[in-house]
């Protein structure tokens, strides 16, 4: 099996890497039937942006801290696992936004879009769905739209509702909402389109954040389901993504 590695700039993970080269061999990820993802769950992230498009599964081996989207760090039989492994395929969300200077930006991201307040201020934000304004305005430190696969990170530490992979959902969660302060975000149709809008861009400045990539000072940004890209990310057998977020419902805190 033709494997490309993408590892984290830790030392245990890159001495695992070369063990799996010197063993499996390396392919560079053109020529890739898989690309080892050695790290973090934010390796797993990067490592899905650098196949975007290219129709590359991604096998994770855990060498940091949550590894919530990794497997074990096994070498051993890995072209046979690889085999049986299970898949979980995913879409990523785009967002297409405008920033306070008139340049636009455009990004995809695999767990989260977020929004987060620049400065002391809250931040206050017109939130509309499928071209209907649902709430007026929204004064918190932020809100976000998650996928499935990105339930279980951010968007749970912010209260937000696990979703199981298959679900066809997407999260609408606020982060620290000061008013209304009773509301606790919305579960949209994966087909749904967010827009939101920043009141006082000057005053209250926001930021946009697709997974790892930021832009600043934005004024109004579009999410959806980006149906044109598809993700793949390899488990071992009995690992599988839909069990791990199930587990996680029941997870004692």
């Amino acid at each position: 099996m033709r494997l490309a590695y993408h590892c984290a700039d830790r030392d245990d993970a890159r001495a695992a890497m070369e063990r799996l080269k010197e063993r499996y061999g390396a392919v560079e990820l053109a020529d890739a039937e898989v690309l080892i993802a050695l790290g973090g769950d934010g390796v797993m992230l990067d490592a899905l942006h650098t196949v975007m498009g290219k129709n590359v599964p991604v096998y994770g081996m855990n060498y940091g801290s949550v590894g919530f989207l990794m497997n074990e760090p096994n070498g051993d039989d890995l072209p046979e696992r690889l085999q049986r492994a299970e898949r979980a395929r995913i879409h990523p969300l785009r967002a297409i936004g405008r920033r306070a200077d008139g340049q636009t930006f455009e990004s995809l991201a695999i767990n989260e879009v977020s929004l987060f307040r620049e400065t002391r201020q809250t931040a206050k934000i017109r939130i509309s769905v499928d071209g209907r304004t649902r709430l007026e305005e929204l004064v918190a430190d932020g809100v976000l739209v998650a996928t499935p696969a990105g339930s279980t990170a951010y968007n749970f530490s912010a209260h937000g509702p696990i979703m199981p992979l298959d679900a066809q959902l997407l999260a609408l969660t606020p982060i620290s909402a000061f008013r209304p302060r009773r509301w606790r975000g919305a579960l949209l149709r994966h087909t749904s389109t967010v827009r939101f809008d920043v009141l006082e861009p000057k005053k209250r400045p926001v930021s946009v954040v697709a997974d790892n990539k930021e832009f600043r000072d934005a004024e109004t940004v579009t999410v959806c389901e980006a149906r044109d890209r598809m993700l793949t990310m390899l488990f071992d057998e009995g690992r599988a993504l839909e069990e791990r977020i199930l587990v996680e419902q029941f997870a004692p805190d």
